[in-house]
């Protein structure tokens, strides 16, 4: 599976940003999405998660109730609608591709990494 994420971008803050992850490759409805994020000197954080079927889906506290993470599996395509954007906000964005039914806020269960999209929130 080959994940590109596109959307990044600089946005003032509490300020609304979409971002795409389009899947290629073997089927990428059998895939649970996540979505991660690393700001500089920071190790890689959970943001959003996404069942194959879109069924469950999971936040990071830090982002509950302000961003969104949803699928089209026709497109073979995951996306993360942010709101309300804060300055801390400010990372790369990446998305992972798992077959796994580990927990789904760990990087190390993800098979398959984007090369990432920068977000940047101006305070």
């Amino acid at each position: 599976v080959q994940l590109v994420e596109s959307g990044g971008g600089l946005v003032q803050a509490g300020g609304p940003l979409s971002l795409s992850c389009a899947a290629s490759g073997r089927t990428s409805s059998r895939y649970v999405t996540g979505w991660f994020r690393q700001a500089p000197g920071k190790e890689r954080e959970f943001v959003a998660a996404i069942s194959t079927n879109g069924g469950y889906r999971s936040y990071a506290d830090s982002v509950k109730g302000r961003f969104t993470i949803s699928r089209d599996n026709a497109k073979n395509t995951v996306y993360l609608q942010m709101n309300s954007l804060k300055a801390e906000d400010t990372a790369v964005y990446y998305c992972g591709a798992s077959l796994g039914t580990s927990d789904d806020a760990l990087p190390s269960t993800y098979d398959y990494w984007g090369q990432g999209t920068q977000v940047t929130v101006s305070s």
